[in-house]
């Protein structure tokens, strides 16, 4: 009887052993790390995979971690729970809306989100006591300082640089920490009330101004282009009274062209009409005169009756003998 008692106490140490010897293995996910203690002093960082702990003597130091809860109303809250997991992974953290005063002392209303990596554990867990509340409060601090140094006007168009001064100034903050600020976004900017409605006044009339610039532009190029076609359009009318100018005065020269040559040619057969009648050429001008003489008297309304000379008879008669000898049209 007491060899069973023996070995069952002999079984009972093995089991425990065994148990205390499996207590000791760790697994480690990917992205995520342990500080060891060995007897309260720092001895190693455990890696992802497979890691084994002394009991009682090796110990992973636990951490602070923000945690969130989200309710169904859509508000949350932020609470601190201690854990001896460090993620290794980029973290962001939603920090809830605070007051701080621009240079011109406007109160307004900004959150903001941090977005960091731990890239130093061991830092992360000795040089700070509560990694989580110690980002938030430089945060804070930090987020103030950047908007103190800002007009309204500044803050609400210069996110960019207000994003990269704070990005800036937190990295090199938690730089001794082991944490690296990879960027901060600023989400809301929420101004006063009173300053929200004089600023959507100002928006309406600065978009009044506009519409009437734009609207004063408008008018300014129709009578532009008025004048434009209106200028064209003289200037079409003058070059088409110029070429028909032109081509008038082309029409009056081939006229007066054609009429002397008609004469030339009328002059040079009466030349030979008399040189072949014989006729003194000064008889045939004087008769020519005797009968332009006629044509105008007898145009006058009151002749009635015409007496002709014995001479002027004898040159119509020659004057009717020297019409038979030019050719007939």
């Amino acid at each position: 009887m007491n060899i069973n008692i023996d070995v069952i106490i002999y079984v009972i140490i093995a089991l425990i052993a065994v148990i205390y010897v499996l207590k000791g293995f760790k697994i480690i996910p990917q992205s995520e790390t342990r500080v060891v203690e060995r007897l309260g002093r720092y001895d190693r960082t455990l890696q992802s995979g497979i890691n084994y702990l002394f009991p009682i003597i090796d110990r992973a130091r636990e951490v602070y971690h923000r945690a969130e809860i989200r309710y169904a109303d859509g508000s949350k809250l932020a609470t601190m729970v201690k854990t001896s997991k460090i993620d290794l992974r980029e973290q962001v953290y939603d920090f809830d809306k605070q007051s701080v005063i621009t240079k011109d002392n406007v109160t307004t209303t900004i959150n903001a989100l941090l977005y960091f990596q731990i890239v130093d554990p061991v830092k992360s867990v000795y040089e700070i006591d509560n990694l989580p509340n110690a980002i938030e409060k430089l945060t804070q601090t930090t987020l103030r300082n950047v908007i103190g140094e800002l007009e309204l006007d500044e803050t609400l168009t210069s996110r960019d640089t207000i994003n990269s001064k704070l990005r800036a100034v937190l990295d090199d903050a938690t730089n001794k920490w082991g944490v690296k600020v990879n960027r901060v976004e600023l989400q809301d900017i929420t101004p006063p009330e009173s300053v929200r409605r004089a600023m959507e006044q100002q928006m309406q009339a600065e978009r009044e101004r506009r519409a009437k610039v734009l609207e004063a532009r408008g008018q300014k190029e129709a009578m532009i282009l008025q004048s434009e076609g209106e200028k064209e359009s003289q200037i079409n009318q003058a070059e088409a009274e110029k070429q028909t100018q032109i081509l008038k005065a082309q029409g009056e020269a081939d006229a007066k062209v054609l009429q002397a040559t008609a004469e030339a040619e009328a002059i040079r057969k009466v030349a030979e009409a008399i040189a072949e009648s014989k006729t003194d050429p000064a008889t045939y001008m004087l008769m020519m005169k005797y009968v332009e003489t006629l044509k105008e008297i007898g145009a006058g309304e009151q002749s009635k009756t015409v007496f002709l000379p014995f001479e002027a008879s004898n040159l119509v008669g020659a004057l009717g003998s020297l019409t038979e000898l030019l050719p007939k049209k």
